[in-house]
């Protein structure tokens, strides 16, 4: 269910659900250690293996590219790093 509260669109829940795995395997930023990241590799693969999903391969990049595009990660060179939310 998508929170009234956050001011970043809705995404179907799939995407949304693509984006709590990603964060569950999100790890402190090599250069920020106050920074959760993700590999913009490992999150691709991260999504095609995962059982509960069961995305295909435009899927995956689609839910990348929409959490991207929504402000969910921000990309810093091939790493995808949660986006910190200012309240």
């Amino acid at each position: 269910m998508n929170d009234l509260t956050d001011p970043r669109p809705p995404l179907p829940e799939w995407i949304l659900d693509s984006y709590d795995l990603l964060c569950t395997h999100s790890h402190d930023s090599d250069d920020h250690e106050d920074v959760q990241s993700i590999s913009r590799e490992q999150a691709f693969e991260i999504l095609l293996e995962a059982d509960e999903l069961e995305l295909e391969s435009a899927d995956a990049d689609h839910a990348i590219t929409r959490l991207l595009e929504r402000g969910y990660f921000y990309e810093v060179d091939d790493e995808l790093r949660v986006t910190v939310s200012e309240n």
